[in-house]
């Protein structure tokens, strides 16, 4: 078995290099991802982390287990980053090149909004966890939208612009569609960026420089940090984390 990394050490592998502004979004996933991960992995320790790009995540959270990274893009292998302990695998998350119960963990953070048939990449998840094994998840919510979208217009790219840039194939999804693609409800859920935070969110997102955007981060940040540190699984968030045990 291998023990997750503590939650200090998970937030510090943060890829931004401003996490508490322009990261601080990805900062709230990263701790709802560890709200949901099991303590250990159960097994001999091996993750599938299914498009996982660059981010590394599933190598931060676990950083002693044995990690195969699979994503559709090839060019991703020469830009894995280079203290990850994974293998990577070019391969497509509706048709996984592996056995039955093959690891212990499978993740999908931020995945399933790409995919078109997000049904059979659930079920492939499912397949080749091991029993008693967990698949992790994050979403957007079906309603996910800037907050502050309104009144940021100007300096904001609007969100079809934004959902086409990162490929997505729907906004999100609402809790019973995806107990829908697993056939069952989660173990565990944890939301992140709430009304307060997603406001550091949507200035990271925007088309101000940088000066503007520190300015903005310093009047905003008493009221941010007291979200940040308020918020609890159960809080309202425009995404989400989950965890489904086979």
């Amino acid at each position: 078995m291998i023990k997750k990394a503590p939650l200090g050490r998970f937030l510090s592998g943060n890829p931004y290099p401003n996490g508490l502004t322009d990261g601080l979004f990805y900062r709230e996933k990263m701790r709802a991802i560890h709200r949901v991960a099991p303590k250990e992995t159960g097994g001999s320790g091996q993750v599938l982390e299914i498009g996982g790009g660059r981010s590394g995540l599933a190598s931060i959270l676990y950083p002693e287990a044995e990690i195969v990274t699979l994503d559709i893009d090839p060019e991703l292998a020469e830009h894995q980053p280079s203290w990850t302990n994974s293998t990577f695998i070019c391969g497509n998350a509706c048709s996984l090149p592996f056995a039955d119960d093959s690891f212990d963990i499978v993740t999908l953070f931020d995945v399933l909004e790409h995919i078109e048939d997000d049904r059979l990449a659930a079920q492939e998840a499912l397949r080749v966890v091991r029993p008693g094994g967990q698949v992790l998840i994050s979403t957007p919510e079906a309603k996910w939208h800037y907050p502050y979208f309104s009144v940021m217009k100007r300096c904001c790219p609007h969100e079809s612009e934004l959902m086409q840039e990162w490929g997505h194939v729907r906004r999100g999804y609402k809790d019973p569609e995806l107990a829908a693609l697993f056939d069952r409800s989660p173990e565990r859920r944890a939301t992140f960026i709430n009304p307060v935070t997603a406001f550091f969110h949507d200035v990271s997102f925007s088309r101000l420089g940088r000066r503007r955007r520190k300015v903005l981060y310093a009047l905003a940040a008493p009221l941010t940090m007291v979200g940040y540190l308020m918020h609890r699984p159960s809080t309202r968030g425009t995404e989400t984390a989950f965890a489904w045990r086979k």
